[in-house]
């Protein structure tokens, strides 16, 4: 235990050095300058908004997560002598989820303001408030997560509680990420459809009561809701190859039992690493006095890549009992996870042909416009699935098949995501400089400000869309090792059950079978749910933004000094109506994601809900990458024609542009990014009560 001592201890040591350099960059970003009396009020808005929501939120959270705690404590009380210590991992597992969105949001709504004044300046002063705002996050996220699994492992030695850990995590980001995405389209298809398309002011304009709303969904979605995602799946990838590791304990391979422990903590290792990396890669994120913010996000993505790869294979290469093929395994991750978030960039950033032909398109009408970006949409599929499949194979087979096989698959997963503190500090940094942008607009600054913003928040679109496609890529991989431990956590429980009476019975993946009823029952089952989980979020939107739609339309027709500049519409009840609608929404997705496996696991069994994890994971990817790619295309192709393109801001391909763009808004920011949380979740909530399935089945 000694070699693995060292390593927990210095995950550990990095993982507050992490949250230390993140708590450097926030006060760094609170020092400055917040601008003018107008500028702080405007921002002043934004920020009691999102605090207000996020306090709703974690009160309903709260009482969420006690209910599964005490769940747990009884379910794992009956099931042996862990039921204390699984609630309370459980537990803190959603407080370290909740402080790392917490912290992010926190920075998020100081920066946006102090963006938008160093925009007054240049881009590159801007862009640097922004950037390190979003590091903030991105440090953050992987110190507490790396701090809370090493923790939990060193002083336990129990892969099962760092399971809780993780479901904890996982909980609170699909509930958080949800609400997020429904209460900031809300506001932003509100705001839009009334605001460009009915009334024609510009979209950050004062005059629109949703204007705050949007500003406030930008936080509360697209920093507190992804940063909760990522720390998810960061964590979540780290258990899965735990899982694996720790089941090497009973191989018939005495070489691999007798190294089982290394394997476990593996994981954690290349999480402290991704650290190291992370901060070297952030360094080197620069943009020149007329250089492209974008291209200095991928330069510090491909940098903090090459040092983690250099970093890791020398740590394998140094630890003898770790098979060396697995460099390879690690490398095949990584190097996917890079080539998805290119295939990304390139269906919806407006530098490249998919999203210049649908801005072109637009000019025919809305209907083109939404057919052309739903084509790509499914179109950006391809790449990234055969992705996908080419970095399982190349995990799987390189290190010789078997369990060690799958083995690599997990920890290829943990490669990818290795990496996230330089991966959400660029998704943080998209929604902060689309509050730069409004708060520029709302405070009346000048427009030369305004269009440094419209550069920096396109760039931002991009980076949000190449993160959204690494995490999907990347839960689509930890799902699969969650897949496979969970057929490990049935197996054990099954054997334990049995050796009593002298028969040792397992369950392994020989046991599924296509032709079984049972099994096709399953994965139809599991494939019915993204799509119906997709459906509720955005009925919920729709519903959400019809009532604040009409509560718009009747304040300009009470009051048409409003329109006129002469008078302040009321924003708070906007904020309110949004963040109302929001939490009432999340029953029936949580619903979906906890209870169901649950149902289909005690009526169906083993078999039944390996199935259903089955085809909840295949048609998961594929609605999220299309939702996320196909929403990005079209949100980039609005900016495009309102750079000048095609007519500009106001000319009917605007107004086509802004449609598609509406459309869009939940498919990118609410439903898409969402389901790689849900399959997390499913897959979490599957192994976490296997134990009580399989003997459930049994007896």
């Amino acid at each position: 235990m000694s070699n693995t001592k060292f390593w927990l201890i210095l995950g550990l040591v990095l993982g507050l050095a992490s949250l230390g350099v993140g708590l450097y960059y926030f006060f760094w970003v609170k020092k400055q300058d917040d601008g003018n009396a107008r500028s702080r009020e405007v921002a002043g808005w934004i920020r009691d908004g999102a605090r207000a929501y996020l306090k709703k939120l974690y009160m309903a959270l709260i009482i969420v997560a006690g209910i599964m705690a005490v769940i747990l404590a009884v379910v794992y009380s009956i099931e042996g002598q862990r039921g204390i210590p699984t609630a309370v991992c459980f537990l803190f597992g959603a407080l370290c989820s909740a402080i790392a969105g917490y912290l992010g949001m926190e920075v998020a709504v100081l920066a946006n303001v102090r963006s938008a004044v160093a925009a007054s300046k240049d881009l590159n002063t801007a862009f640097n408030v922004a950037f390190k705002a979003g590091a903030v996050m991105g440090f953050a996220v992987v110190g507490v997560a790396t701090i809370g699994m090493c923790a939990i492992y060193l002083i336990s030695g129990d892969a099962q509680l760092v399971l809780a850990y993780s479901l904890g995590c996982s909980s609170l980001a699909l509930l958080a990420k949800a609400g997020g995405g429904i209460y900031t389209k809300t506001a932003d298809i509100a705001a839009d459809l009334v605001g460009k398309v009915e009334v024609g002011i510009p979209e950050d304009d004062p005059r629109n009561p949703a204007v705050v709303a949007d500003n406030v969904g930008d936080n509360v979605g697209d920093v507190a809701g992804m940063g909760a995602d990522i720390f998810d799946s960061y964590v979540a990838s780290a258990v899965a190859a735990m899982l694996l590791g720790a089941a090497f304990g009973t191989s018939t391979d005495p070489v691999i039992a007798a190294n089982a422990p290394m394997y476990t903590v593996l994981p954690l290792i290349l999480c402290a690493l991704g650290i190291v990396a992370s901060l070297v890669g952030v360094y080197f994120v620069r943009v020149g006095e007329n250089g492209k913010p974008g291209k200095a996000l991928n330069m510090g993505t491909y940098i903090t890549c090459g040092v983690f790869a250099i970093l890791m294979a020398i740590v394998i290469l140094v630890i003898p009992t770790i098979n060396n093929s697995l460099i390879w395994a690690i490398l095949a991750g990584t190097a996917v996870g890079v080539v998805i978030g290119q295939t990304t960039e390139f269906f919806t950033s407006d530098e490249y042909k998919p999203v210049q032909i649908t801005a072109e398109y637009s000019g025919s009408g809305a209907a083109i416009t939404i057919i052309s970006g739903m084509s790509y949409g499914l179109i950006s599929i391809v790449p990234s699935i055969i992705g996908i499949v080419v970095a399982m194979m190349v995990a799987y087979f390189v290190v010789g098949g078997g369990d060690m096989g799958l083995y690599g698959i997990a920890i290829s997963a943990v490669g990818m995501l290795a990496t996230s503190g330089m991966i959400v500090s660029s998704d943080a940094y998209g929604p902060i400089v689309d509050n730069a942008r409004g708060i520029a607009e709302m405070s009346g600054m000048d427009e030369e400000v305004i269009d440094r913003a419209d550069v920096l928040d396109s760039a931002g679109n991009t980076a949000k869309a190449i993160t959204k496609g690494f995490s999907i890529a990347a839960a689509a991989l930890t799902v699969l090792g969650l897949f496979v431990a969970f057929v490990s956590e049935i197996n054990t429980a099954t054997v334990i059950a049995f050796s009593s009476e002298g028969n040792v019975v397992g369950f392994a993946f020989s046991d599924i079978s296509l032709m079984d009823p049972i099994v096709l029952a399953g994965i139809f089952l599991g494939s019915m749910c993204p799509p119906l989980f997709s459906a509720l979020t955005m009925l919920s939107v729709t519903e959400n933004a019809f009532k604040m739609i009409e509560y718009i339309r009747g304040v300009f027709k009470k009051n048409p000094k409003i329109l006129e500049g002469k008078a302040t519409p009321d924003y708070s009840e906007c904020v309110s109506l949004a963040a109302d609608g929001a939490l009432k929404s999340l029953v029936l997705p949580a619903i979906i994601a906890i209870v169901f496996p649950l149902i289909v696991g005690f009526v169906l069994g083993p078999k039944g809900l390996t199935g259903f994890l089955g085809g909840a994971i295949i048609t998961g990817v594929l609605f999220a990458l299309f939702m996320s790619n196909a929403g990005g295309l079209w949100d980039n192709s609005k900016k495009y024609v309102e750079a000048g393109n095609f007519g500009g801001k106001g000319s009917e391909a605007h107004k086509a542009a802004v449609i598609g763009d509406t459309v869009g808004d939940p498919f990118k920011d609410t439903a898409g990014p969402s389901l790689n949380t849900l399959i997390t979740v499913m897959s979490l909530v599957a192994s976490t009560f296997a134990p009580v399935i399989a003997v459930w089945h049994l007896f």
